[in-house]
Parts: structure tokens; C-alpha cells; sequence
């Protein structure tokens, strides 16, 4: 990405003007499996948003039972075919395995219900692509719940180099590694569940960079595969049309820093650990000199979950087929760029 550097630059990182999640409308959502990530999501909407979560569905009745007892919720059904024909449910969470949005997201469209459907968005682009062709020839929301794509701070960083405040854009680095592998949750270790690092971990690098320097023109990847053929760290150099790259890397072996730097010819933005959640930016100039910070707010995924589901909810009751902060065609580049490196370091999932 460029930046006009010919005229004064601001004195200040900009404020953030993404909206308070409790100001958005209420809407009814439905929990389509209720995993780590759907617990993480009820928590939000409860806690951070008016909106209520009405109905949860399992393939495992007892398993949606317990979750609804969890939060309070009125319904909870044995299949997800049950849940997505709920006529109490306006707009359904889709937050099973990798290997199965693609399915569950056509399920829920195909039964009139607006979906938000957690990163990664599907297995592959041909997949993503068809469900947001199957919502927009049904007139249906849909969109990625990349929830960092919505929070407060990545506005701020997104606005920091559209102002020129690290001038040119050199480099990108970014971490997302965690050590959940082995001994983690056993679907990260299953190729059937298109299971690794990149889908799970290296998707928030990827979407930062593309966040803020778009489409790539080259990619470059590496990876240490586990023995059942998924990756467990992953490295990824992107290359732009205007000279920037972006250095990218994620593990599920081990704990990183979590950290992204921004460098430009003019300075550099810096996020501290979990770059991805609230958390404070320090703008630099090039000798190091902190020039402003701001801190990110609470660091919680259930206040930054109820982001994406009031953002869901203010494009719903508009009438929006896609929302703002994570359009159809970033959702598209992400996937496109995580097929590329797939295809580079030879990680292929059963049934694509």
C-alpha cells in the first residue's frame, strides 16, 4: 500500500471509529456446533452486544443440551438441519471444523438464514466462493467471522498507513504460534478436519498483511509437516506489486511472540503479543522514538467477538449482503493466498 507523503503527516495515531457493539439492533442468533470457538461467541453476544443467542444445534443432542444450559439458551437441537429451520433464528454462527463450513454455511442459506461463518472461512477459495455465490443468488448476508478484521485497533492500524504515518510500507512481520500440538485439540492434528497450523494460526497473519497491502503478487511458503501430512509451522514470505513484502509465520508447535511490526520508510507501527486481539499499537519513528501509542481496550475474546456479531447484525437489518470490515473479496484473497502456500509445501485435505 502507498501513502501521500508530500503534504504534513498527522501528530497522533488516528482514534478508532468502529462503533460500540451494544448500539447495534438485536438480532436472534442460532450456534451451529458448539465447540471452543461457539462458547467464545455466546460469551460475546451476551456479554457485549443486546442481541441473544436463541437456539444451539449438535449432532449430539446431549452435547447441545449441556451447551445450552451453559448460556441460557431457549433451544437446542440434535442436528444442524433443525437448527438452521428454527424460525426463531434470524442469522446462524457456523463454527464447526474447517471441513465442514463449506457444507454447514450452504445448509444454513439454503434454509433462508444470513451466515456468519468463522475463519477460516472454508477449506479452499472454490469452496468460499460457492457459498458467497449460493448467499448472494439468495439475497443472503454472508460473511467471515475474522474477528480481528473488526476490532478498534486494527482500524487504527489500517488508517495509520493510509495517512502516511510510517510512510512507504516496506515489510510486514507477523507471528501467530501457540503451542497446541501434541497434547492440543485433536481436530488440529486430523487432515480429514483440515487440520495445521496455516488454517487455524497462519490465517490471522494473512489476513493482516492483506488488510493492509491487499493482493499479493508473489507468495513463497515453507512448512515442517506433522506425519499425518499437516503443516506444524509454516513460513510465508508475500511479495506486492509496490515493493513491499510481508513476512509471515505460524507454528503449532511451539509459544512466539504473537507480535506484527509495520515498517515504512517513515517510521513503524508496532502491536504487542496477540497482535490479532486488543492490544496496544506504539507508533515509531525511524531512530525508535515512540512517537504515540494506543492501547486496544480489553483483550478478551468475549468483548472482541461482540464486534463481529454487532457489525453482522447492523448489515442484516440493512440489508447488506457482505459486511464492511471483511468483504467477499478479502475473504476470497485470504483463501486464495493459504491455497498457494497449501499447493507449495504439499498439504492436501481429503475430499478437495
Amino acid at each position: 500500500m502507498t501513502a501521500d507523503s508530500t503534504g504534513p503527516r498527522p501528530a497522533a495515531l488516528p482514534a478508532p471509529r468502529v462503533a460500540d457493539p451494544r448500539d447495534a439492533p438485536a438480532i436472534r442468533w442460532g450456534i451451529l456446533g458448539p465447540g471452543g470457538i461457539a462458547r467464545a461467541f455466546a460469551a460475546a453476544v451476551r456479554q457485549g452486544t443486546t442481541s441473544v443467542v436463541v437456539a444451539v444445534g449438535s449432532r449430539d443432542a446431549q452435547r447441545a443440551r449441556a451447551f445450552a444450559q451453559d448460556f441460557g439458551i431457549e433451544r437446542a437441537h440434535g442436528s444442524y438441519a433443525d437448527l438452521v429451520r428454527d424460525d426463531r433464528v434470524d442469522a446462524v454462527h457456523v463454527s464447526s471444523p474447517h471441513s465442514e463450513h463449506h457444507a454447514h454455511a450452504i445448509l444454513a442459506l439454503q434454509a433462508g438464514k444470513p451466515v456468519l461463518v468463522e475463519k477460516a472461512f472454508t477449506r479452499n477459495a472454490p469452496e468460499a466462493r460457492e457459498v458467497i455465490e449460493t448467499a448472494r443468488r439468495a439475497g443472503l448476508l454472508v460473511a467471515e467471522a475474522m474477528w480481528s478484521r473488526y476490532l478498534p485497533h486494527y482500524d487504527v492500524v489500517r488508517r495509520a498507513v493510509t495517512d502516511g504515518l510510517v510512510g512507504e510500507v516496506v515489510h510486514i512481520v507477523a507471528d501467530h504460534s501457540q503451542r497446541l500440538h501434541p497434547g492440543g485439540p485433536p481436530r488440529l492434528a486430523a487432515p480429514e478436519l483440515a487440520g495445521g497450523a496455516l488454517l487455524d494460526l497462519g490465517v490471522y497473519p494473512v489476513s493482516f498483511a492483506d488488510h493492509l497491502l491487499g493482493r499479493p503478487s508473489g507468495v513463497t511458503a515453507r512448512a515442517t509437516l506433522t506425519e499425518r501430512g499437516v503443516d506444524a509451522t509454516t513460513a510465508i514470505v508475500l511479495s506486492h506489486a509496490g515493493g513491499a513484502q510481508a513476512v509471515l509465520s505460524a507454528s503449532m508447535l511451539a509459544a512466539g511472540p504473537c507480535t506484527a511490526t509495520v515498517t515504512g520508510t517513515l517510521g513503524r507501527l508496532e502491536l504487542e503479543g496477540r497482535f490479532y486481539a486488543p492490544t496496544t499499537i506504539r507508533w515509531r519513528a525511524p531512530d525508535g522514538t515512540v512517537l504515540d501509542e494506543r492501547d486496544g481496550g480489553p483483550a478478551s475474546h468475549a468483548h472482541g467477538f461482540a464486534y463481529e456479531a454487532a457489525e453482522f447484525a447492523r448489515g442484516l437489518v440493512s440489508g447488506r449482503l457482505a459486511t464492511e470490515s471483511m468483504p467477499h473479496a478479502a475473504t476470497l484473497r485470504v483463501m486464495q493466498t493459504m491455497d498457494e502456500v497449501r499447493r507449495q509445501v504439499g498439504v492436501t485435505y481429503p475430499g478437495e
